[in-house]
């Protein structure tokens, strides 16, 4: 029972995020154009991704941020309860920003300032939002600079394609993975593709562990042990 818990408060590390195993689905142009603005050769330095909760947006960001700062570049991440300060960046810096609909009033401008001192020099901006640009709730001026660039929508991966993705990463480390088992997870798990990749290499751990096939029952006993406790 304590290995069993033990991997579940595992979860909440989650595998890094990279171009590489991005998932791309309906998503060739989005990954193809950000791929570009990694490697700063692309004809755009800005670019506004939106999609719903899971789609994949906020992983490709993370992962552009990691291309940039593996190839030597000033790069910043803005995400969460960190708010972009303009004073902070340099104008040829690469900025990255999650989750653009919950900035304060503050930050937006902050932002606004950003994008504007990037334009004006060799700066590149990839930002993440759950609507497309028209309907974020910030201000006129900072929404039509987001819009001056590409926007992409990033498409939810369909169900063949999640059951594909967990199909493979499974074989990836050398085991099949039940079409049952499949199922469960889909069904009762965060629909996330990192969520679910971590349960099922914690699935794989714990099979090898307590020497028991990964199964239905052994799904559940996971989701349960990782469930917060009230």
């Amino acid at each position: 029972m304590r290995a069993m818990k033990q991997l579940a408060l595992e979860l909440t590390s989650p595998q890094a995020q990279t171009l590489d195993n991005f998932v791309i689905g309906e998503n060739a142009e989005v990954v193809a154009a950000v791929h570009a603005l990694a490697r700063g050769d692309g004809s755009e330095r800005f670019i506004y991704l939106w999609g719903s909760s899971g789609s994949g947006r906020s992983h490709l960001l993370r992962a552009v941020l990691r291309e940039w700062l593996a190839a030597g570049r000033a790069a910043r991440l803005y995400a969460r309860d960190e708010s972009p300060v303009a004073a902070a960046v340099a104008p040829t810096d690469a900025v990255a920003v999650d989750d653009v609909q919950q900035l304060s009033p503050q930050a937006q401008i902050e932002l606004f300032n950003i994008y504007n001192a990037l334009r004006d020099s060799s700066g590149l901006m990839l930002v993440a939002g759950d609507v497309p640009p028209a309907r974020l709730p910030l201000r006129p001026d900072l929404l039509t600079r987001l819009a001056w660039g590409l926007v992409y929508e990033v498409r939810t991966l369909s169900e063949e394609d999640r059951r594909a993705a967990l199909r493979d990463y499974a074989a990836t480390r050398g085991f099949e993975l039940p079409h049952e088992v499949t199922s469960y997870l889909l069904a009762r798990a965060p629909r996330d593709l990192s969520s679910l990749r971590a349960l099922v290499d914690t699935l794989d751990r714990l099979s090898l562990e307590q020497k028991r096939a990964i199964t239905v029952p052994l799904a559940r006993e996971l989701l349960q042990a990782a469930q917060p406790r009230t």
